[in-house]
């Protein structure tokens, strides 16, 4: 058994103009969450991020990258995490444009399988530059 998480994403303070729903895997890592949360609104993969529990920038309760390697990830485990449903997180992207996606837990449910983090529904449209 898995859990499997589905998530409401959108730019702060965008909500009404464009989200997204993704299913992602527990064990599926933070990095994978970043991926599929960047390619669902078409933004690229060149900068620096970070994930803010309590959803707020620069929070002391983040999990940041190694800004020291050459391939910065965050490779923890969504399941380690303990997520909670109606719990708000955030996605801080690109430290210099200081893009915040808040990531709403909207339901933790078990499956039998596997399967790669995917978009199920979306609204509207935001540019990156």
């Amino acid at each position: 058994m898995e859990k499997q998480y589905l998530l409401k994403v959108y730019p702060a303070k965008k909500s009404r103009v464009a989200w997204r729903k993704i299913e992602i895997c527990g064990n599926d890592t933070l990095t994978d969450l970043c991926t599929i949360i960047l390619d669902a609104f078409n933004f690229d993969h060149n900068h620096f991020y970070e994930f803010c529990m309590d959803n707020r920038p620069y929070s002391n309760n983040a999990y940041t990258i190694d800004r020291d390697t050459d391939y910065p990830e965050i490779n923890i485990v969504i399941d380690t995490m303990e997520l909670y449903e109606k719990q708000k997180i955030s996605l801080h992207y690109d430290f210099g444009d200081d893009w915040m996606f808040t990531i709403d837990v909207v339901k933790i449910v078990s499956v039998e399988n596997y399967f790669k983090p995917h978009v199920i529904g979306s609204k509207g449209k935001v540019k990156q530059y």
